[in-house]
C-alpha cells in the first residue's frame, strides 16, 4: 500500500473550496519561520521563562534556563527576529517580553507554560 492516491479527488468542489481558504504564500512563510523559532529547545526555554514573567534580562535568562549569556542572548534575538518577543533597553541591560503572538505561538507547544 502507497500513500498515493490513484484519483485526482473525489470532491474537486470541497477541495477548490480548502484550496482558496489557504493563507498565501507569504503568510505561510511567516508562520513557518515563527514555528522553526521555537523548534530549538533554548529558545523554546527561553520562551518558557519569559511567559512566566513580564520581562527578563538576559542575564536572569541565563541563569533561569542554566545557559551561557552569550547563548540566551543569540536565542533571545531569534526570538525577536522571529516577531515572537520584543526588547528594550535599559541602561547597559536589554529586556526581553514576549509579544502576543509569542504567548500563542507558546501555548499551542506547551500549553502550561502560558497564563
Amino acid at each position: 500500500m502507497t500513500d498515493r492516491c490513484e484519483l485526482l479527488s473525489l470532491d474537486p468542489a470541497r477541495g477548490e473550496r480548502i484550496r482558496a481558504g489557504l493563507p498565501d504564500l507569504a503568510a505561510l512563510e511567516a508562520a513557518a519561520q515563527r514555528a522553526k523559532a521555537l523548534g530549538d529547545p533554548t529558545r523554546l526555554a527561553v520562551a518558557a521563562a519569559l511567559a512566566a514573567a513580564e520581562e527578563l534580562c538576559v542575564c536572569d535568562l541565563a541563569w533561569i534556563t542554566g545557559r551561557s549569556e552569550n547563548l540566551v542572548s543569540h536565542h533571545a534575538r531569534g526570538l525577536r527576529t522571529a516577531g515572537l518577543a520584543g526588547s528594550r533597553r535599559d541602561g547597559k541591560m536589554v529586556l526581553y517580553a514576549l509579544t502576543d503572538t509569542g504567548r500563542e505561538a507558546l501555548g499551542v507547544l506547551l500549553p502550561g507554560a502560558v497564563a
